[in-house]
């Protein structure tokens, strides 16, 4: 397998919003579409069904591994299995308890709230999501100084996924409160040529071996998100 460093690829070729529209539409809508993390797959839709079953909230769930390897897929794929709503976020962008406290008071019953790269979460909203997780409860200070006083308000049952490249960061009590743990793992060469055969067909690309959905083509880390970065460039070059 060719081992093609990142920048060789993807240096001076920006990601255009037509692009990032491909990327989207290129992502699968049911579980016989995802191939590989077979593991990963056959664990959470059992979790799914036990949950549905119960009419309960799925357990609060964490995905981690590197990235490019579906656990956005998964998340979208686990609310639609349940269905309910997702939400997401990235962590970067939820800086004061105030956003996230704007998404949990809008969530419905067994809804999904996506956490991506949660373990940039500063540690401040990362305590207030303890009970949260624990009691499905949010308090909220009111006021400050010795006339301080705290609010909890109730929230419905929702199920919290948490993406992460960096386990390890995580802290101990945080990701004990996840009741369900994947790690996702790099894909074999033949679920590649699986997956961008089906992004192939999308796309409307009729010649296989110009996508890269042929044995010998490289797949930089076995990740499908940088297979299909290459395959939505080369449908825009011309065949030989």
């Amino acid at each position: 397998m060719a081992n093609i460093p990142k920048n060789d690829i993807f240096d001076d070729m920006p990601t255009s919003p037509e692009e990032e529209q491909l990327f989207t539409s290129l992502r699968v809508e049911a579980w016989d579409e995802f191939h590989g993390q077979s593991q990963v797959k056959q664990s959470l839709q059992v979790a799914i069904e036990a949950a549905r079953q119960r009419e309960e909230a799925l357990e609060h769930t964490l995905l981690y591994g590197p990235p490019g390897l579906g656990k956005t897929t998964l998340s979208n794929l686990i609310s639609k299995s349940m269905g309910s709503q997702i939400h997401i976020a990235s962590a970067t962008t939820l800086t004061k308890v105030g956003d996230v406290a704007a998404i949990l008071t809008s969530l419905q019953p067994n809804d999904i709230f996506f956490i991506d790269e949660i373990h940039r979460l500063p540690r401040q909203i990362e305590e207030t999501l303890y009970p949260v997780m624990e009691d499905f409860a949010l308090d909220v200070v009111l006021g400050k100084g010795p006339s301080a006083r705290v609010m909890r308000l109730d929230l419905p049952p929702f199920t919290l996924v948490g993406a992460t490249t960096k386990y390890g960061s995580l802290a101990a009590p945080f990701r004990d409160r996840f009741g369900l743990v994947h790690r996702v793992k790099y894909y074999e060469p033949e679920e590649l040529i699986v997956i961008l055969q089906g992004a192939g067909e999308k796309l409307w690309c009729q010649d296989e071996r110009r996508c890269g959905s042929c044995p010998g083509s490289p797949f930089p880390w076995n990740a499908p998100y940088c297979a299909q970065t290459l395959e939505t460039r080369a449908r825009h070059c011309p065949t030989r």
